[in-house]
């Protein structure tokens, strides 16, 4: 991993539980697997188990010959599509990824955006703001708030199923569109699964939890965003590439919809975009995902998971490798 992913991750506090699950130098961290240095080529002939994180470089065919002992690859964060190759798979490599963890913090932030959506919580607060003075709510507001509001899900991934499971206790509706979901399972977690069309047509907020895959690029395209009912918002904590930005931007500038945007295409805005300043629209820099104290979540579902493996335990949260292709 990264340096810097190591000093986030890797506290103070974590380091104990790491050394007491595994046989570890803390003060040894690899950032490639193309060292020349004899002791750190021992170092990687002996290792077991790799534990990954951001800045990982690809776990190549040539990375694995230094490693021959290697047998499994714990990730301490989400994706591992970065640096877990057709290799690792080949070579039989046991994977587990933290995804499940990343999810929870996500999860939470299109809790409180949804809420928030229906509430008109940034609206009202920017019309408060301008008028420094009372503002007549029922007037201005009269089809405000979540009683029996429609919420449609894009996406049956981790972190749509858990928003899904928050959303249970609401007087919510919720859609759902994954065309690898089964309905069933969807039904169980409180979701009706419907096509994408008709997902957008009924839903006053629509939150995307796909994956950036080439299928799912612009899957809100000017005709998906113009299905949406007037007044709706639109939900990005997943990636930019899932909505054209172009589109967006015109139905936002328009007034016609809302967005709280966690996530965009490009993910840093250029200077003169009119979404930094629009009173519809919340721009948040990637702050869904785990950030402070909640990155002790990832480092202690990793240490799980090492510790599942040294006492000859199946992953909790193993990858499957089947599922890669339409997964984040």
């Amino acid at each position: 991993m990264s340096p810097g992913t190591r000093a986030a991750v890797l506290s103070g506090r974590m380091l104990p539980e790491l050394v007491r699950v595994a046989d570890v130098d803390t003060d040894l961290l690899l950032t490639g697997f193309d060292h020349e240095e004899p002791e750190l080529g021992r170092r990687l002939a002996d290792a077991e188990v790799l534990l990954t994180g951001w800045g990982c470089p690809p776990l190549d065919a040539g990375a694995l010959e230094r490693m021959p002992r290697l047998r499994a690859v714990v990730h301490a964060a989400g994706s591992v599509k970065h640096h877990v190759t057709e290799a690792c798979w080949e070579r039989g490599l046991l994977v587990s990824s933290a995804a499940a963890a990343n999810a929870v913090p996500v999860a939470e932030y299109t809790l409180a955006a949804i809420l928030f959506a229906n509430k008109r919580v940034l609206e009202s607060a920017h019309a408060y703001r301008a008028a420094r003075g009372p503002i007549d709510l029922l007037r201005r507001y009269p089809a405000v708030g979540n009683y029996h509001r429609t919420v449609g899900i894009v996406g049956a991934s981790l972190i749509g199923r858990r928003v899904m499971e928050l959303l249970r206790p609401f007087d919510l509706r919720v859609l759902v569109h994954d065309p690898y979901a089964d309905p069933g399972e969807l039904a169980a977690l409180g979701g009706e699964s419907c096509a994408l069309d008709e997902l957008l047509r009924r839903s006053d907020v629509v939150s995307l939890h796909a994956p950036a895959l080439p299928q799912t690029h612009h899957l809100l395209d000017a005709a998906g965003l113009a299905l949406m009912p007037d007044g709706a918002t639109l939900v990005n904590t997943a990636r930019g590439s899932l909505v054209d930005t172009v589109a967006l931007t015109e139905e936002l500038v328009a007034g016609r919809l809302h967005a709280v945007l966690d996530h965009t295409e490009p993910e840093v805005l250029p200077a003169g975009s009119p979404l930094y300043n629009l009173p519809n629209v919340l721009l948040t820099p990637h702050v869904a995902g785990s950030l402070g104290g909640e990155l002790d979540r990832l480092a202690a579902t990793a240490v799980e998971e090492l510790e599942r493996y040294a006492l000859g335990l199946d992953f909790r949260y193993a990858v499957d490798r089947g599922r890669l292709a339409y997964s984040a």
